[in-house]
């Protein structure tokens, strides 16, 4: 056990032989560190919280009561293999969070990026890979194998399908199932994710220019109502070369590897 002599341990709580906890944690009363579990600087543990697995917390995180982070994955498949979890700085994993390594089938590493919020009772599933500043309301479910953008949110009691890729800065509204994959900056909402414009309120708050916001309005109704199947538009898109690079961010993600079919706009 490599313990940093800042660190601060409850005497209630149980860090088992073989954890590495960095410089500046904090781990609270009748919480449980793991014997593989490394935490960064400054990462806070808060009381009845649970990190086990091969699991990695970057610099900052902070873990809530009752929380469960690192336990195997929830597929019939495993079989005990060894596979990780790593979350990366800042992260807030709230009351009831559930985090699973990954499967050697899914590539092994359960993946979530610097700064997110995973709010009450959300889950991340096994060989889920999940970008920064992504923000899962509570009692959000992402599934096994999923991708998910930098800046997506997730509203609360929603679910994402296994396999399903959901584009940068896309917003998933509350109480919808999507078993589609989400084109970069689009709203989703209704109880079986139909997609409904643009996320003009996250493009916003991200500061994104006005004409870049009028090039995505313009490649959405291409994309929409343009001659061909879905891809043949976003391949035409791709040969005028557009100059906006949110536009070819979504040209790149619609014509990129998928196991899912995509939500087209209604």
């Amino acid at each position: 056990m490599s313990v940093d002599p800042t660190a601060r341990i409850h005497p209630a709580a149980i860090v088992e032989e073989g954890a590495r906890v960095g410089p500046g944690c904090e781990i609270g009363p009748f919480a449980l560190i793991g014997p593989e579990v490394h935490l960064g600087p400054g990462v806070v543990v808060k009381s009845h919280a649970v990190i086990t697995g091969w699991t990695e917390l970057g610099e900052g995180c902070i873990v809530f009561p009752f929380a469960c982070v690192g336990e195997v994955p929830q597929d019939l498949k495993f079989a005990g293999e060894r596979t990780r979890l790593i979350v990366g700085a800042r992260c807030r994993i709230r009351e009831g969070a559930t985090l699973n390594t990954g499967t050697a089938g899914g590539g092994g590493i359960t993946r979530v990026g610097d700064e997110c919020l995973l709010m009450t009772g959300a889950h991340v599933g096994h060989d889920a890979q999940l970008g920064d500043r992504v923000i899962l309301a509570n009692q959000a479910a992402i599934a096994g194998h999923c991708v998910i953008g930098d800046d997506v949110i997730v509203g609360g009691l929603s679910g994402i399908h296994q396999f399903v890729r959901v584009g940068r800065g896309a917003i998933i509204g509350a109480v919808t199932m999507v078993t589609n994959d989400v084109i970069p900056n689009r709203l989703v909402q209704a109880p079986r994710g139909a997609l409904d414009g643009l996320n003009l309120v996250g493009l916003k708050r991200r500061g994104v220019p006005r004409e870049d916001i009028t090039a995505l309005r313009a490649a959405y109704q291409a994309l929409a109502q343009g001659e061909g199947a879905f891809q043949d538009r976003a391949r035409r898109m791709q040969a005028e070369a557009p100059e906006s690079a949110y536009v070819r961010d979504i040209v790149d993600f619609v014509l990129g590897a998928s196991d899912r079919s995509y939500l087209t706009p209604r």
